[in-house]
């Protein structure tokens, strides 16, 4: 088994957790605004590393004046969200928000790093990575060299999503990093008359939950408010009963009481 290092530790940071998923358009980068958000509405200080950083999104769902600041020491200030979700992201770097990040894997992976132990954090009580697709050179880095309390996994009830996801599971398996949860996105619709429709397909909760050996979070519906709110810089104001019922449980799963 590989064994994780942890060789990278920053003392101001108290707990660090990864969300992953292995395939993209699962909503991994949404479900990691939600679980910091839901920490933050908590009174507890937050970051969120984007380190999808070939794909960076959090900065536009959450909204921040994008602005590089250095400190005197200079080291990087993190963007801040009207809620106060502190942010770094490879989108404070990037000239025009469309242009592309054209790095091999072990610079992405430099990179990243830098942004953990480089970036003026301050305090934290939770660090949450949201980490690149895939099973390749960034997200080994993550498992590899981070802290990390635990992984967050997320999926969709599409069998294909379901089966990249089980290769994510099984490379957190390997490097003996706590699974502490699955999320499902976009499981259901729920249409204007009120029916319930899984436009997807059937849950594939269950099967990754017994492979994770870990709960399932919480089911997220395809919502168009969520759309909205992400694409206007306001995901942090999103409330609805299945984010209430995610929410609960991904305090209970952290032993955190409200």
């Amino acid at each position: 088994m590989t064994e994780a290092t942890n060789s990278e530790e920053n003392p101001k940071i108290q707990h660090v957790i990864a969300i992953m998923s292995g395939k993209g358009g699962v909503g991994k980068s949404l479900v990691t605004v939600l679980l910091a958000a839901a920490l933050r509405h908590q009174g507890l200080q937050v970051g969120i590393l984007d380190g999808d950083l070939s794909g960076p999104s959090i900065v536009r769902m959450c909204g921040p004046e994008i602005q590089l600041s250095m400190t005197d020491d200079g080291s990087i200030e993190p963007l801040v969200s009207e809620e106060g979700l502190k942010i770094m992201s490879m989108s404070l770097f990037l000239e025009n928000e469309a242009d592309p990040t054209l790095w091999q894997g072990s610079m992405l992976a430099s990179a990243f790093k830098q942004f953990y132990s480089e970036v003026a954090w301050g305090q934290l009580d939770y660090l949450l990575v949201d980490v690149q697709s895939g099973t390749s050179d960034v997200p080994m880095t993550i498992l590899r060299s981070l802290p990390l309390d635990g992984v967050v996994i997320v999926s969709s009830p599409q069998v294909l999503a379901a089966t990249v996801v089980k290769k994510t599971i099984n490379m957190v398996h390997q490097f003996n990093v706590p699974i502490l949860g699955i999320v499902e996105n976009i499981a259901y619709f729920m249409a204007p008359g009120g029916e319930y429709c899984e436009i997807f397909g059937s849950s594939s909760g269950t099967e990754l939950i017994s492979l994770a050996d870990a709960p399932l979070l919480g089911q997220l519906p395809l919502d168009p408010k969520l759309a909205v709110l992400s694409d206007s810089g306001h995901i942090e104001e999103y409330h609805s009963q299945a984010y209430e019922t995610l929410m609960a449980n991904w305090l209970k799963a952290l032993k955190i009481e409200r």
